[in-house]
């Protein structure tokens, strides 16, 4: 059974209220009980995904530990009298069924002695915005569980071999009766593996697993943005009985740039701009992710008026045409003026006053509306 990720299995997203995500479980258990679906194996292993998910977020501290680490961060032990089982203490499921079926359904049917894929992991990387554009390799640490030495993975203790369950006799599930309905569910016994091990192996208490760390290195391509991911293909924890690892997903998180913000492949800055220059028209350096360039400002420049600088952003991962640099210019009013300033200011005031709408276009033209409002109105 392969483990994904919970909170797809559900259909909720990662912010969702216990409300929610009881509610996302109620309605695929219903729709995928095996009772509902006889015969239906897609089925059967969508109900005991759902049933999975749902025990972990509905658990606060399990929640709180999938969030942070994904699969890895959820104790394996928490499924009680088995191994990769779900089925003891935290989430009551009953309550979820109690108004339609009774306090019977304990989850999917199992199958003694088959193979599991082993869980999906998930880790967040920060990188920079340079880092980004133009791609890097990182070593990282993960944990992950890997076959205990001491029981070859059994669980048993050495010497001694997992016996079968008695309660289901190595079927992994069982019938329960209630009047004139019979339901087959998970043995609550063994969990569903088939299996009970008397003699736990000390070392790892059951599970045939336990708990490691391992570097990787992964490679990130250039151009990459904060929400994608690169799968690392049987990288994740190893499979039960026999079956295949998991996949390791490396979401990639940007971090913010003190300069520079990204917008799809464009990227965006503003630059102050003082008001001389604004006026009278000027170069200046503008800083770019792999250098400088000089830009042009035209004579009576506006504040917020936005240049373009072609090729100067970003190359989308998934291919396409270089981004570009989009500047925005904000006219900065000048401070901490002397006597003697404040008076060249006035008497440039004087001067512009003369022009009218010649020096001030968007004043005057804001002016003529103001004054069509006001004749407008009925006092």
């Amino acid at each position: 059974m392969a483990k994904r990720d919970y909170y797809e299995i559900l259909g909720v997203s990662q912010n969702a209220s216990e409300s929610d995500i009881k509610k996302a479980y109620r309605r695929l258990a219903m729709k995928y009980h095996p009772d509902r679906n006889t015969g239906d194996t897609d089925a059967e292993v969508r109900f005991k995904e759902a049933k999975e998910a749902y025990e972990v977020l509905s658990d606060g501290q399990k929640r709180a530990a999938y969030d942070q680490f994904g699969h890895a961060g959820v104790d394996p032990s928490a499924g009680g009298g088995g191994r990769g089982g779900f089925g003891g203490g935290g989430a009551d499921f009953s309550d979820i069924f109690s108004d339609v079926f009774g306090d019977i359904f304990g989850g999917g049917r199992g199958g003694g002695g088959r193979a599991f894929r082993g869980a999906d992991l998930r880790y967040r990387m920060e990188i920079s915005l340079e880092e980004a554009v133009e791609g890097v390799e990182r070593d990282i640490r993960i944990p992950t569980q890997v076959r205990c030495e001491a029981c070859d993975g059994s669980g048993a203790a050495p010497g001694s071999t997992p016996e079968t369950c008695p309660t289901c006799h190595g079927h992994g599930d069982v019938r329960v009766q209630q009047g004139f309905f019979s339901i087959q569910q998970t043995c609550p016994r063994c969990s569903g593996t088939g299996e009970v091990i008397a003699d736990p192996c000390v070392q790892c208490g059951g599970n045939g697993t336990v708990p490691d760390q391992k570097t990787l290195n992964v490679r990130i391509p250039a151009g990459v943005d904060t929400g994608d991911r690169i799968r690392l293909s049987g990288e994740g924890e190893p499979g039960e009985q026999g079956g295949p690892a998991g996949d390791l997903y490396v979401e990639v998180a940007v971090k913010p740039h003190p300069i520079f913000t990204r917008d799809g492949s464009d990227l965006r800055c503003e630059i102050p701009l003082a008001f001389t220059t604004a006026a009278l028209g000027g170069e200046i350096e503008v800083p770019t992710l792999d250098g400088r360039v000089t830009l042009r400002v035209p004579s009576g420049t506006q504040s917020g008026k936005v240049f373009r600088i072609r090729g100067k952003g970003v190359k989308p991962v998934r291919g396409g045409a270089q981004g570009d640099l989009l500047c925005r210019v904000s006219v900065e009013t000048p401070v901490n003026l002397t006597g003697r300033q404040k008076e060249l200011l006035e008497e440039l005031a004087e001067t512009l006053e003369d022009g009218g709408e010649h020096h001030n276009p968007r004043g005057s033209s804001w002016l003529d509306s103001v004054k069509k409002f006001f004749e407008g109105m009925k006092f």
